[in-house]
């Protein structure tokens, strides 16, 4: 069965939303993200975030969220950006950026770090490769 999670079954975004540990493991392990491991950190990482942005279905539960770190006035990165599996290619992801990226108009950089099914979401949000950079990580995950 296809879970629907797009605007008509009352979908909020917010940029205010306050976050409860289990919810928030609950999605990184469903889509297989390794700091669901570490959620006091996980927590603490999102609290302290620059933004954070959420998707809420219209029972409540937490179907994505987003996070950005800023200088606040140059230069944005959004390292986390997470839907639920079941609610993938309905447009919350969309409504996320979209939030996200009218908070941080008219900063001269705009970051982000996208592999696989991802590189063509964040194209079709007009974020493309920057020039011939090269991403590089000292990294304490288990994804490839």
């Amino acid at each position: 069965m296809t879970a629907f999670c797009g605007k008509e079954l009352g979908m909020q975004i917010r940029m205010d939303d306050q976050l409860e540990e289990s919810e928030v493991v609950a999605l990184y392990r469903a889509n297989h993200w390794s700091s669901a491991d570490k959620p006091r950190q996980l927590l603490a990482a999102l609290r302290n975030s620059h933004a954070l942005v959420t998707a809420r279905d219209g029972a409540g539960r937490l179907v994505g969220l987003g996070n950005a770190i800023s200088d606040g006035h140059l230069v944005v990165y959004f390292p986390h950006f997470l839907v639920d599996p079941a609610c993938q290619r309905q447009g919350v992801g969309r409504r996320m950026m979209q939030a996200l990226c009218a908070r941080y108009a008219g900063f001269h950089q705009q970051m982000l770090t996208a592999d696989g099914d991802a590189i063509a979401f964040y194209e079709s949000m007009g974020f493309e490769r920057a020039g011939q950079t090269q991403p590089m990580w000292i990294y304490a995950g288990s994804e490839h």
